[in-house]
């Protein structure tokens, strides 16, 4: 396997008296002889000498999937608080090869000779690193992602994240509890933050790592992390910046199972919470001033209702007074708004919905600057949480079509919303793509896509909302959403059934409300299969 290499790259320096790499000969496929050089340049190394190559221009540089592994400025941001900088490099080491070139393989492993310069994607600039002794992490010229040039979201959503060098076109799972020291010395050296690992696999992953570098790019942040679940990235994102005694301001429309945390469990600390419409600026303002206030928190679009937040104004208001911002935008995704060029210092997303976009996988991920994510990030190390990186594999699967998935149920959802809001049965439709609704005007600032998820009231009750529902064909009666396959609910019986008419009605959620996600199945075909679910009451 060659390391691999594009336009802009960056090369290490390895002593050779270093075992962590072996040079052995290409194996011979054909029959006959065949050597590939390696992928070097010693024009590009500060100090190298090009007598060093002599004897390995018929020489490969083999690397296991989890040998070199390059990561960004927001990744090693990321994982800054383990050691983990530039590189997380695994020592490795097989027997001498076979064929003609295993002695000068020995030969170049055992003989004093310069540094040899391996070629690794990353940038313009260029590092020398001695074996990974002595290494000043901090002095290391940074390693630019090597997806900048890329301008568009779809090709972001595929590229960004390149992290693992293989010559695999699918990014390789690394399935490890744990990353080995060869050497107690070697241990040391990492505790002293002069060798790089991720130690454990509750603290970092390769696999992951690109997750996170995706999410990073289509965000425009410095720094992500990666959770097992949405709720689980709200919770460890609350717990971490709120301090006990704080207080934290939320809107009336959420998911459900947030508001629970903040009404039952932040308490428990102290921590208070002062609850304001989408639209109530006036209360935000009143809430500023009259406590000290730590976080503004909330969905926009919101969960049922697709309420939407004017990220650009809280920011600006919450800023003055020193609290932080985090939008949920897990309705919205990636393509379809940025909350941090808006000016919120955090966004959250349930990867587990629009990102994953398949309905096999759940995560969280939280995204901003470094500060923040590395505050972050320590407490959940410390409570676990960890996304496995088998479902990271998945998650990197699914985001390689988010723009086109993403798309086409932008589309799918506003032409049904105009449908919907036209039909006699329907008493009100809930999308911020319409002009109806309460923060079109907001939507339209701040939002290139409305999403896939519409919201909408049947002219009926509970009974007749009911036989809508399961007079349809293609959506799945299921919770969650963004996924290919369309998914429909009623959010009194699925998300609020232990409380009464009365007690749902408090949060806005009436026994006619659907909430339907829209995927990538035909639009003609979900068009005909609501029509006639509606025909049906």
């Amino acid at each position: 396997m060659a390391v691999s290499s594009c336009s802009s790259q960056k090369i290490l320096s390895f002593s050779s008296s270093c075992s962590s790499f072996e040079c052995r000969s290409d194996p011979d496929f054909s029959g006959s002889a065949r050597f590939d050089k390696p992928r070097i340049s010693a024009a590009r190394v500060i100090g190298a000498s090009t007598a060093s190559f002599s004897g390995l221009s018929s020489l490969i540089f083999r690397f296991p999937p989890n040998f070199v592994r390059q990561l960004s400025t927001k990744a090693r941001r990321n994982c800054s608080n383990i050691g983990v900088a530039q590189i997380v490099a695994a020592s490795w080491s097989n027997g001498v090869g076979s064929g003609s070139n295993s002695a000068a393989a020995a030969a170049a492993s055992a003989a004093p000779a310069p540094p040899v310069p391996v070629e690794i994607t990353s940038g313009d600039d260029i590092a020398l690193v001695d074996g990974l002794k002595n290494v000043h992490l901090e002095a290391l010229a940074d390693l630019k992602n090597e997806a900048s040039f890329l301008s568009s979201d779809g090709s972001l959503a595929i590229h960004a994240g390149r992290g693992i060098v293989t010559d695999a076109i699918t990014t390789p799972v690394v399935n490890t509890s744990a990353y080995f020291f060869k050497k107690t010395a070697e241990l040391i050296d990492f505790k002293e933050k002069r060798r790089a690992s991720f130690e454990y696999g509750r603290y970092g992953n390769p696999t992951t790592v690109v997750v996170e570098e995706k999410i990073s790019a289509l965000e425009g942040a410095e720094s992500t992390v990666i959770m097992a679940s949405g709720m689980c990235a709200s919770t460890v994102m609350l717990l971490a910046l709120v301090p006990a005694g704080g207080h934290i301001v939320t809107t009336t429309d959420c998911y459900r199972k947030t508001r629970i945390f903040i009404e039952t469990v932040l308490p428990k600390m102290g921590i208070t919470a002062t609850v304001i419409d989408p639209a109530d600026m006036e209360g935000l303002e009143a809430a500023l001033n009259n406590n000290n206030v730590s976080l503004f928190f909330t969905e926009s679009p919101t969960n049922p209702f697709l309420r939407c937040v004017d990220v650009k104004l809280v920011s600006d208001l919450c800023h003055k007074k020193g609290a932080i911002v985090c939008i949920d935008g897990t309705f919205a995704t990636p393509l379809n708004q940025k909350a941090l060029s808006l000016g919120a210092d955090l966004v959250l997303h349930s990867a587990t919905k629009f990102i994953g976009g398949h309905n096999d996988v759940l995560a969280g991920s939280i995204s901003g600057s470094g500060k923040l994510v590395t505050q972050i990030r320590n407490l959940h190390h410390v409570l676990g949480g960890a996304l496995n990186p088998n479902a990271a594999y998945l998650i990197i699967r699914g985001m390689k079509t988010l723009h086109l998935r993403v798309q086409q149920q932008n589309s799918t959802a506003l032409r049904m919303a105009e449908i919907l809001e036209a039909h006699p049965k329907v008493k009100r439709v809930h999308y911020p793509g319409l002009k109806s609704h309460p923060e079109h005007h907001i939507a339209t600032q701040q939002m290139t896509g409305f999403g896939g998820v519409v919201s909408f009231e049947v002219d009926g009750d509970l009974t007749a909302t009911i036989k809508f529902i399961d007079a349809l064909k293609i959506p799945y009666i299921a919770p969650s959403f963004g996924g290919c396959e369309s998914i429909v609910d009623q959010p009194a019986i699925m998300s609020y059934w232990d409380l009464s008419q009365s007690e749902r009605l408090k949060y806005g959620i009436m026994d006619n409300l659907v909430r339907f996600s829209f995927g990538v199945e035909d639009f003609e075909d979900l068009k005909a299969d609501v029509l006639q679910a509606l025909h049906a009451i």
